[in-house]
C-alpha cells in the first residue's frame, strides 16, 4: 500500500506546505515518539538539522511533539545525516532525527528517522507512524513530560569518529585540498576534520546564510569547484551536499568524477587490502555499465537494486557486501556507517591517492563509462507511464538497445517527475532514444 507522508528519503516537501508544516512536524515527533516509546527507561532522541532558515522551526516543533509524549529531546544543532546516524547509536538514544532536504533548494525542508541502531526505518516501521499520525496519541502526564536540552561537543564527537576511519599510519600533510560544503551541515566538521588531518585547504560553501544551501555549490552544482581547483592549484576537490551524506570529487583538471567512479575506487582498494565483502559492491540500476564491466574484468561483481541508498543498504546487509552507493553520490561503507556518509567516502579516496603518490586524475579515473543521457519530464497528474503511447516508445527502445545498452524509465520518488535514462556504445542512438520516451511521455502527460 502507498504510503500517505512518507517518500523514498523519509518526509519531505515545500516548507510551510503540505506534510512539511509546524503543525505536521509536531504531529510527526508525537508519533514517532509513542512508536518508540518501550520499556521503562528515559526515552531520547537525538535531533540534527542541515542549514535552512526553516530548520528552527520545524525543530522546535518536533522538540514539542517529542517532550509531549514523554520522550526527552537532545538537539546537536548543524550536522550531517550520518552523524546524527552514528550519534543516535552512541547515545542509546530511540531514535534520530534530521531535518534536511538533502540536496534540495532551501525552500524544502524534509525529516529523516534513524532507528536506535542508527539505520533507517523500515517500511513497517513508517507505516506504523503514519497510522499515529492520522490517529490519536497519548499523551504523556504532567510529570512525564520530556525535557530538552543541546549538547555542545557533538561536532567534536562526529570528528574525532570521521577521523578514526582514516588509515593511522596516513596523513594528508602536503595535500592541496579545496572543500565545498554546499552551505549546508558539514560547514564546520569537514573542514576541521581534513585540517586536522594535515591537509592544506581551501573551503567553500562554508558561509551559510538559511537560503544559500546548494546554491550553486556543493555536489549537485559542481562547476564552482572545478573552477576552484583549477585556479587554486589544488591535488583534489571535494564536494558534499546539503546534509554531506553525498560526495563526488573534481580531480586536479577541473574534471567531476562521479559515484561510480569513487566506488570502482573503494572497491579496488578494499580488494587488494583483502577487506572487500562480498566480492564486489552494491549499486542502482542508475549506475553506468562501464561500471559493471569494469568490475568483471578484475573478477569482482555487481548487484544492482532499485534506486534509493536504502534498497542500496538493504541488499548490501541482505548478502554481506560492505561497499555500496549511488552514481550520485551516496556511497555507504558498512564497515563505518550505517547510511551514507560523504566525509567518511573522501577519508577513503583521499587514502587511496595519498598511497598512490600518483595525480587524482590518474588513480579516480577507473573506466570509460558508457554514453548515458537522463532526461527529467514533468507531469500534473495522472499516470502517464500507462498510456499506450508511452509503453510502445519505450517497447521500441528496448527492442533496439537489447544486449547493447540499457534503458530505464522510472517515477521520481520526491516530486513529479518522470526520469528516462539510456546508454550505450553509440552516443546518438542514446540520445535518440532518450527523446523519442520523452515526447510520449510529454504527450501523454
Amino acid at each position: 500500500m502507498a504510503r500517505k507522508y512518507f517518500g523514498t528519503d523519509g518526509i519531505r516537501g515545500l516548507t510551510n506546505t503540505g506534510a512539511m508544516t509546524a503543525a505536521m512536524a509536531m504531529k510527526v515527533g508525537m508519533a514517532a515518539g509513542a512508536y518508540f516509546l518501550r520499556g521503562d527507561h528515559r526515552h531520547r532522541v537525538v535531533i540534527g538539522k542541515d542549514t535552512r532558515l526553516s530548520g528552527y522551526m520545524l525543530e522546535s516543533a518536533l522538540v514539542a511533539g517529542f517532550t509531549s509524549v514523554g520522550m526527552d529531546v537532545v538537539m546537536v544543532g548543524p550536522m550531517p545525516t550520518p552523524a546524527v546516524a552514528m550519534l543516535t547509536q552512541s547515545m542509546r538514544a530511540d531514535l534520530g532525527v534530521m531535518i534536511s532536504a538533502s540536496h534540495n533548494p532551501f525552500a524544502d525542508n524534509g525529516l529523516k528517522l534513524f532507528g536506535p541502531d542508527g539505520f533507517k526505518l523500515s517500511d513497517d516501521a513508517e507505516a506504523a507512524i503514519e497510522a499515529l499520525i492520522d490517529g490519536e496519541t497519548v499523551l504523556a502526564p504532567a510529570k512525564g513530560i520530556g525535557r530538552a536540552r543541546r549538547v555542545d561537543d557533538a561536532q567534536g564527537r562526529y570528528i574525532h569518529f570521521a577521523k578514526s576511519t582514516f588509515p593511522e599510519n596516513l596523513r594528508l600533510d602536503g595535500l592541496k585540498v579545496v572543500i565545498d560544503c554546499a552551505n549546508g551541515a558539514a560547514y564546520k566538521v569537514a573542514p576541521s576534520a581534513l585540517w586536522e588531518l594535515g591537509a592544506t585547504l581551501v573551503s567553500i560553501g562554508v558561509d551559510p546564510n538559511g537560503t544559500n544551501i546548494n546554491d550553486r555549490v556543493g555536489s549537485t552544482a559542481p562547476q564552482t569547484l572545478s573552477e576552484t581547483v583549477v585556479a587554486s592549484g589544488a591535488y583534489i576537490g571535494i564536494a558534499l551536499d546539503g546534509d554531506a551524506d553525498r560526495l563526488i570529487v573534481v580531480d586536479e583538471h577541473g574534471t567531476v568524477v562521479d559515484g561510480d567512479q569513487l566506488m570502482a575506487t573503494i572497491a579496488a582498494a578494499w580488494a587488494r587490502a583483502g577487506r572487500l565483502a562480498g566480492g564486489g559492491l552494491v549499486a542502482t540500476v542508475m549506475s553506468n555499465l562501464g561500471l559493471e564491466r569494469h568490475l568483471a574484468a578484475q573478477g569482482l561483481g555487481l548487484v544492482r537494486t532499485a534506486v534509493g541508498d536504502r534498497h542500496v543498504l538493504e541488499a548490501m546487509r541482505s548478502r554481506g557486501y560492505n561497499v555500496g552507493g549511488e552514481q550520485s553520490g551516496h556511497i555507504i561503507l558498512s564497515d563505518y556507517a550505517t547510511t551514507g556518509d560523504g566525509l567518511v567516502a573522501a577519508l577513503q579516496i583521499l587514502a587511496e591517492v595519498k598511497r598512490a603518490g600518483a595525480p587524482a586524475s590518474e588513480v579516480l579515473h577507473r573506466f570509460e563509462p558508457l554514453p548515458q543521457l537522463l532526461k527529467n519530464v514533468r507531469f500534473s497528474g495522472g499516470k502517464p507511464l500507462e498510456a499506450s503511447g508511452v509503453k510502445d516508445a519505450i517497447a521500441a527502445a528496448e527492442s533496439e538497445l537489447a544486449g547493447r545498452g540499457r534503458l530505464l524509465i522510472r517515477p521520481s520518488g520526491t516530486e513529479p517527475v518522470i526520469r528516462v535514462m539510456a546508454e550505450g556504445d553509440d552516443a546518438q542512438q542514446v540520445e535518440r532514444l532518450v527523446d523519442s520516451v520523452c515526447d510520449a511521455v510529454r504527450a501523454a502527460a
